[in-house]
């Protein structure tokens, strides 16, 4: 059995595999791993528990847009993220059975630091029917944060299969780590942060495209040890995640995952935030001359973005999450399916700024956002001009 999941695991990353943006970068990111690096881990353990609380568990795992702040210096964090199957929104009117890691699509965002170490846990939990509306009050800012803002108006379904799941900011055997569990099976690995990113984490079993396609995926921002050069500077920090969705509506009205268009490349929508009014209906906020960064990644899982804000420059930006990667003065970036970047830019006076995937066929399927600009704030010994 176990050679078997191996082989299928080999099979999924021969087909997950995305095309390299041509891309002038201004410095390399080939530094070595630093004298801290941990390389590999434990053998991961696959256990069968009785587990039937939270899906998600863990400080530092956020509801994208949010990022979790993180405190100096380096810790172990202790991850949870269940596999449940919803039936989530996409966008108005359309709403299919996603296959998920903790009920919504994208997943958590997960933050930690460089240097940071990963005990992960998850249990597959396609065959149960997993609420996640009643969060209890210690519970993660993830599950709090989809009561309080999600626009996908999920209920739970049981969609019974085998998922897996493969961190690329990770540095392990994936025929272990990665490795696909069944129904009720729970997988305990463990892995290093060893490079600062913007890093996708998706299921593992094959086909790969199918299950990124139904909405298994997310990002984990690793903060670089030392910080980016312009912390400082920062006002606002924000996650987005570009993603595809290929679905057809059914006889029934229901809405389901077409392959063929998948594998032709013929998007239904494709949204930011697993959601075509996402970043419509909750913009981003900031005030004029403040400076914004976002943590951009594009999912796929098949298709580039250029990203783009429309009235400012993008002053500053860390391709891949790298202070190494570092460009100056972008009006777009350029994305293969799972690549990321950070960028910062100043919002230069009051109104309302999009961003948008500039290919506009997928801008117009739903690949928009905004970010309003107000006033500026007002402390308690100022006025207002």
């Amino acid at each position: 059995m176990y050679e078997s999941r191996a082989a299928a695991l080999a099979v999924s990353l021969l087909l997950a595999g995305a095309a390299a943006p041509v891309f002038a970068q201004a410095a390399s990111s080939s530094r070595p791993p630093s004298p801290a690096a941990v390389l590999g881990g434990p053998v991961a353990e696959v256990v069968e528990e009785a587990w039937d609380g939270p899906p998600v568990v863990g400080d530092y795992l956020t509801l994208a847009p949010a990022l979790a702040p993180l405190p100096p210096g380096n810790r172990t964090h202790d991850v949870r993220i269940d596999v449940v199957a919803r039936e989530l929104e996409i966008a108005p009117g359309v709403r299919y059975k996603a296959w998920t890691f903790g009920g919504t699509v994208p997943g958590p965002v997960l933050h930690v630091r460089e240097g940071d170490r990963v005990r992960f846990t998850m249990k597959n939990r396609s065959a149960e029917l997993v609420a996640i509306d009643e969060p209890a009050p210690d519970s993660s800012p993830f599950l709090r944060q989809v009561v309080e803002k999600s626009l996908q108006k999920g209920a739970p379904v049981a969609v019974p299969m085998p998922h897996g799941m493969d961190f690329h900011a990770g540095m392990v055997a994936p025929n272990d780590k990665w490795r696909p569990i069944q129904p009720g099976e729970t997988i305990r690995f463990e892995w290093a942060a060893n490079y600062p990113g913007v890093y996708l984490y998706h299921c593992s079993q094959a086909p790969v495209l199918q299950h990124v396609a139904m909405g298994q995926y997310g990002v984990v921002v690793v903060s670089p040890r030392e910080g980016y050069p312009s912390d400082a500077e920062v006002d606002h920090e924000f996650v987005i995640l570009q993603s595809e969705f290929y679905l057809v509506e059914n006889e029934e009205g229901g809405w389901v995952l077409d392959f063929a268009a998948a594998m032709a490349k013929r998007p239904s929508q494709v949204t930011f935030n697993g959601h075509t009014r996402a970043m419509i209906d909750a913009p981003l906020e900031a005030s004029p001359g403040e400076r914004v960064r976002l943590y951009v990644h594009n999912v796929g899982p098949n298709d580039t973005s250029s990203f783009h804000v429309i009235g400012t420059i993008l002053d500053r930006v860390y391709y891949e999450g790298n202070p190494l990667n570092e460009l100056r003065g972008m009006q777009t970036v350029l994305l293969g399916a799972s690549n990321g970047a950070v960028v910062e830019f100043v919002v230069p006076e009051e109104g309302d700024y999009p961003f948008v995937d500039h290919e506009f066929a997928d801008a117009t399927r739903g690949a928009i956002g905004r970010i309003k600009v107000g006033r500026p704030r007002v402390g308690p010994d100022q006025e207002a001009h």
